[in-house]
């Protein structure tokens, strides 16, 4: 198959999958509606927060999360390091011994290699994809990479990044932007986003408000930013 008839299929795949999503809204949402109206005041609470997850520590960790998921009513779970077949098992596990089904997430900006120990699962980093022209082929990776999220048990990945990389002093944005033009930086993730939502993940564009632009990394410090709004 050449690449205008992949185009094609990807296309037709995406309405397919939306023609779907809409027949199923409604009874997802009686559902949701139903298993709400029995739920405690606590348990809605516990609902509002991820937890973390790793798939490489020992088994005091899983104890740690099995506890938290029983006793906090947890809505979801966001894996960190680890390898695909451990996750899985593990994200079964967790899935049965909670109440409701959590929502599994992950950062998986340039696929799940980013977490987890296999780089044959590892797809180009944003700052080499803000070279692509066409980026439907953004949309296609963006498939590619939820389709493989979905066969973990994963539902929301935390991507793409759609900071503007236009600070040489920057010490954690990098490679994982797009590029330094806001327009070509907007499109390129937009385009991952469509990708990811064909595919059934959900997605979470990042960061906000503006990480290119600081010179602080926000994992170990508070960066300071001041925004300039056009009147």
């Amino acid at each position: 198959m050449n690449r205008r008839g992949v185009h094609e299929l990807f296309s037709i795949l995406s309405m397919l999958w939306a023609c779907s999503a809409v027949a199923q809204d409604t009874a997802a949402t009686k559902w949701v509606d139903s298993v709400y109206q029995t739920m405690s005041l606590d348990e809605k609470i516990g609902q509002l927060f991820i937890i973390r997850a790793h798939s490489d520590l020992g088994d005091d960790h899983v104890a740690s999360v099995l506890s938290q998921i029983k006793k906090y009513h947890v809505g979801g779970l966001c894996f960190f390091q680890g390898t695909p077949s451990k996750q899985a098992t593990l994200t079964a596990q967790y899935q049965k011994a909670s109440e409701i089904p959590l929502m599994v997430s992950m950062d998986a900006e340039w696929g799940l290699a980013m977490r987890l120990k296999d780089k044959g699962l590892a797809f180009p980093r944003q700052l080499m994809l803000g070279a692509i022209q066409d980026v439907r082929d953004i949309e296609l990776m963006g498939y590619a990479i939820g389709k493989q999220l979905l066969a973990l048990g994963v539902q929301v990945s935390f991507s793409p990044v759609a900071d503007i990389n236009i600070n040489p002093l920057n010490p954690v944005i990098g490679d994982r932007s797009f590029g330094e033009d806001k327009e070509e930086v907007a499109r390129h993730a937009i385009a991952y986003m469509k990708g990811l939502q064909a595919a059934g993940v959900l997605t979470s564009g990042k960061h906000f408000p503006g990480h290119g632009d600081t010179e602080t990394d926000s994992h170990f410090d508070l960066p300071v930013l001041i925004i300039a709004w056009a009147g």
